[in-house]
């Protein structure tokens, strides 16, 4: 009921339950810090929240002193305080995924969410199984929009591995703060020409090496201007796991 309905009903309907004063929330962080204005501070908050866990009303108090872990989450007694609320809402849950989210929350707040790693070579299985069209998309969902205003650059891409297939040439094209991918074409008027191997495009995209070095190598070459290499590759979001999920 608490999940699966929801799921339900946002997979046909969306995540919006109808009511206006869900369509535009605060963010968290702005909503914490007024609802401990709101609960006369910090302290006044955290005093009402322990007597709420003392008397075993632990949805109450996650729901409450989130808004204060939001609101300032160096605050050592709010986390533990939440982190025990946390626990108990895990010990108590008859669903193992709902325990292992509490504990999961339980473990931030003490030790802290895990250090940031670059997706890179971790990512490596799962984009060898793309297809050229997937990889040249996760590019485009990778692109920093906000550096490259004003730049336009077009790249053929010829798969010498992949010779007589239509995934043998395509065309990677930048224009509009826009990363687009065409299958079998060639643009005439391209800033370059990349002849490379898949399995070497998959190798740089996964940090494995670098373009220079399997230039250098005479793995890769480049018929044009290789620097135009730069206007794409030198503008894409490096993603990282380890993010926070109960603190900001």
């Amino acid at each position: 009921l608490v999940h699966n309905s929801k799921a339900v009903y946002q997979r046909y309907l969306s995540w919006y339950d109808g009511n206006p004063a869900n369509l535009n929330k605060l963010q968290p962080t702005d909503a914490g810090k007024r609802y401990v204005d709101l609960a006369g501070g910090m302290d006044a908050l955290l005093a009402s929240a322990q007597k709420s866990f003392d008397a075993g009303d632990y949805r109450w108090v996650a729901e409450l002193v989130n808004h204060a872990v939001f609101a300032d989450p160096t605050n050592v007694k709010a986390r533990e305080l939440q982190a025990d609320t946390l626990e108990q809402l895990g010990y108590q849950s008859e669903s193992a995924t709902f325990r292992n989210a509490y504990l999961m929350g339980a473990q931030e707040l003490r030790q802290g969410p895990p250090p940031p790693v670059e997706v890179g070579a971790r990512a490596r299985g799962m984009t060898r199984a793309m297809t050229i069209g997937q990889v040249f998309d996760t590019l485009a969902v990778r692109l920093m929009q906000e550096q490259v205003g004003g730049l336009a650059t077009t790249i053929n891409w010829n798969f010498t591995d992949m010779e007589g297939t239509p995934d043998q040439s395509w065309v990677l094209a930048l224009s509009n703060r826009t990363l687009v991918s065409t299958q079998g074409r060639h643009d005439a008027a391209a800033d370059a020409t990349i002849h490379i191997k898949r399995e070497t495009l998959i190798d740089v995209i996964t940090q494995a090496t670098t373009f220079i070095q399997e230039m250098t190598d005479g793995s890769i070459t480049v018929d044009g201007d290789a620097a135009a290499l730069l206007n794409i590759f030198g503008n894409l979001e490096k993603f990282v796991t380890g993010f926070a999920i109960v603190e900001p």
